[in-house]
This record gives C-alpha cells, sequence and structure tokens, in this order.
C-alpha cells in the first residue's frame, strides 16, 4: 500500500500544499521563496528518501515567519496522516551527522506526541534567512507530525553548516523510524497498543 498524502493549508498569511511519500527515491521539488529555506526542506526529504512536492507562499514581505513555520505544520499534518495507526513502524531513529566542523545529534520517537527539544543558534543570518527560524520549523514540523524530536548541536562555528547538518540528522531518523519492519506488519510498536 502507497504511503502517500496531500495537504494543503490557507490562511490569510499562506498558502501552503505538500504531497508526501514515504517510500520514494528522494525525488523532491521545493518552491517557498526563501532560498535557503527552499535548499534546507530539499536537504531534508531527499534524505529522508522521500518523493515530495512542496509548493508554499506567504506574506514574506513582512518576514520568512510565517511561511517557515506553516511549511512545518503541513509537513508534519502530511507526515501524520500517511503513518495513520503507526502499525508495523520501527518508531525510533537518530542520527550523529557532520556537515565540516559541525556536528549534530538529532532522536526521533514517532509516539503519537508533539514535542520538539531543539537547540540550534538563534542570531544571526544565512543569507536572508533568520536562523531561529530554524527551531520554529522543526518546533511546528514536531507538534503537527505528533512526534518528539530532539535537535542538539554538539560542535559547529559555521551557522549554514550547522543548520544543514541539524536538516540531515532529522532526515536520517526520520529514514529509520518510518521503516517498516515486516514482523510488525500489524503490529503498534507500543506496550499500550495504541501511539
Amino acid at each position: 500500500m502507497a504511503r502517500t498524502a496531500e495537504v494543503e493549508r490557507t490562511t490569510a498569511e499562506t498558502q501552503v500544499r505538500i504531497w508526501l511519500n514515504l517510500d520514494g527515491a528522494g525525488k523532491v521539488q521545493v518552491r517557498t521563496g526563501i532560498g535557503f529555506f527552499d535548499h534546507m526542506l530539499t536537504s531534508l526529504l531527499k534524505h529522508a528518501w522521500f518523493d515530495a512536492s512542496v509548493e508554499a507562499q506567504g506574506d514574506t514581505q513582512v518576514d520568512d515567519h510565517h511561511t517557515v513555520e506553516d511549511t512545518g505544520i503541513v509537513l508534519g499534518q502530511a507526515l501524520d496522516q500517511v503513518l495513520g495507526d503507526r502499525k508495523g513502524i520501527q518508531r525510533f531513529g537518530s542520527a550523529l551527522v557532520p556537515m565540516d566542523e559541525a556536528l549534530v545529534l538529532c532522536a526521533i520517537d514517532l509516539s503519537g506526541r508533539g514535542n520538539a527539544f531543539v537547540q540550534l543558534p538563534t542570531e544571526g543570518k544565512v543569507g536572508t534567512f533568520d536562523v531561529e527560524l530554524a527551531a520554529e520549523f522543526f518546533r511546528a514540523f514536531a507538534a503537527n507530525g505528533r512526534l518528539t524530536l530532539h535537535l542538539q548541536v554538539l560542535s559547529g562555528e559555521n551557522k549554514h553548516h550547522i543548520l544543514e547538518a541539524a536538516f540531515k540528522a532529522c532526515a536520517v531518523a526520520l529514514r529509520q523510524a518510518i521503516a517498516l519492519v515486516d514482523r510488525l506488519a500489524e503490529e503498534v510498536p507500543s506496550t499500550k497498543g495504541v501511539l
């Protein structure tokens, strides 16, 4: 059965549409109007081995916050929709990803509960992108994807490297967590019997 979803969200501030296939090959199209964010989302989706299309328009004349946060909301909703009752998945995933001097740890639990514990840079810019928005994206994604997400920078100086390592670490951890386990095909990976 295909693990795909398409979710749209329209507000007075943004319009976001995401199509997501969890069992893809990293074929990705991303257009948000925010160059660095496009680069980060492309890295996330490609290294998770998802096929995806992301289209977002927002009030970037104000700033990029609404577009970034709402994209996280919709991506989380799409992931949650695809996972459904979460039967047969690995559930947990973790990764240590380097990018030059930067090293970032990500751990994910597709727990059915949305929590994000994110330690990323909060000051400065990469190009025109306010680095504090990366944490906003991850918080929105975790809350709406109903997953527990830990992101921690273990080393790094260059903000571009740190954020790119964070998005890639999230991708690798996600790839592990959503993986199907044949012997658990009809089982929810929880002692409670539900996630």
